[in-house]
């Protein structure tokens, strides 16, 4: 049932990216375009995923332990620091540029294949980057993922 739930949330996922057009880095660049042909449609896509998230919170919140878990597993960081910071400021300048993120980067291989491996590759290569940069411990704080 865990894979079935799995399975069933990246049809969703991939579904809602496909329908509200969010595969389209040129829409996703006329969103960031405030000063010339802006289309408000993403922020729109934002605002469902903020909704989603609300209530996701609301059920983890009010459960004791997750349907197929020993325990949730929530954002220990309260705090902005640096990394955080400069991370997103990086990850939005890529954004911009790009007109893609992790999800519809690879969303696309099928239709836009060369310019989408091409994206998918070099985010791959700056995430490898940056883990090692930062020491991030992957085994010990994705053991439970």
């Amino acid at each position: 049932m865990k894979i079935f739930l799995i399975l069933i949330s990246g049809l969703l996922f991939g579904f809602g990216l496909a329908m509200s057009g969010m595969l389209n880095p040129l829409k996703v660049r006329a969103f960031l375009d405030i000063s010339g042909e802006w289309d408000p449609s993403l922020g729109f896509v934002m605002v469902g995923g903020i909704l989603v998230t609300i209530a996701g919170y609301w059920f983890v919140f009010n459960r004791e332990k997750p349907i197929y878990g020993i325990q949730f597993s929530l954002p220990e960081k309260k705090k902005l620091d640096m990394s955080l910071i400069a991370g997103s400021a990086i990850f939005g300048v890529g954004w911009g540029i790009g007109g893609l993120c992790p999800g519809p980067s690879i969303s696309i291989l099928p239709i836009y294949f060369f310019p989408a491996i091409v994206f998918t590759l070099s985010m791959m290569l700056g995430l490898f980057i940056g883990l090692k940069l930062s020491n991030f411990r992957t085994s010990d704080e994705l053991k439970d993922v």
